[in-house]
């Protein structure tokens, strides 16, 4: 294991992150909302980066796990500021940013905002849009509540009470994050893992998203029993084998 590091930016909270510094091009794990760099996700794909010698970073966003800062205060903006900086900071060269989540939402802003430095992506239940999305379908009384006490209780099995207490503030700035209403200018190869029994984000959201870009190499991958967080041994399996694919592929075309 990679022992635990933290990124200072003042005058922002410190990032903690595991690194491993090899061969490029590298991977990039972004997790999911109020999830942590050591999901089982994460943890394998560190170990397959080491035993292929290729560069890899996992950390937690501000206010999540380790890092310092309090997540309830955050806005999406954040976060994606988040893996720009860890991009800019950590990693030297072309690299393949894999999200989960919210992860393949923040993926997507940061293969748009580096376009340099992100070399391939690979999504997980790709969130795109998400909490917009969600919000608008709830009934009319919940939107105007939150709109009032400045505040959403998005429900979530994944939380001990049953909700994450998420501010209208947050929901509002997400809508300035949305790609999902036009073309999404991203040219690199693109991999999107969906399982259909996904209960939180539909597997409908990957196939939106890959025919909003524009990138011509794109490939959807459905698991016809995988579920939201895809981290059953076989799901994981899956995932190591695409990373691993796009790796070679990248590769062979000399991404210096």
């Amino acid at each position: 294991m990679s022992s635990v590091q933290f990124l200072t930016r003042l005058p922002l909270p410190r990032l903690a992150y595991h690194r491993i510094s090899a061969q490029n091009p590298g991977v990039v794990f972004l997790s999911g909302f109020r999830s942590t760099m050591n999901g089982e996700k994460a943890l394998a794909l560190e170990e397959f980066c080491r035993s292929a010698e290729r560069s890899f970073v996992r950390f937690d966003y501000t206010g999540c796990g380790s890092s310092e800062g309090n997540a309830v205060d955050c806005l999406l903006g954040d976060w994606k500021n988040d893996v720009l900086t860890v991009l800019d900071s950590l990693t030297a060269g072309p690299q393949i940013v894999v999200g989960s989540s919210m992860g393949g939402w923040l993926m997507l802003l940061a293969s748009l905002a580096r376009p340099e430095k992100v070399a391939g992506v690979v999504g997980i239940a790709t969130a795109a849009d998400y909490f917009v999305t969600a919000f608008k379908q709830l009934p009319l009384e919940l939107r105007n509540e939150a709109e009032k006490t400045g505040q959403y209780k998005m429900p979530s099995k994944y939380s001990a009470s049953g909700f994450y207490p998420v501010k209208y503030d947050f929901i509002k700035e997400s809508e300035e994050h949305c790609v999902l209403q036009s073309s999404i200018p991203i040219s690199c190869p693109v991999r999107l893992i969906h399982g259909m029994k996904d209960d939180i984000v539909p597997w409908q959201n990957s196939i939106k998203v890959a025919e909003q870009l524009e990138s011509d190499d794109v490939d959807v991958i459905l698991r016809r029993n995988g579920d939201h967080r895809m981290s059953r041994s076989d799901d994981i399996k899956l995932l190591i084998t695409v990373v691993g694919d796009l790796m070679h592929e990248l590769t062979k075309k000399d991404v210096k």
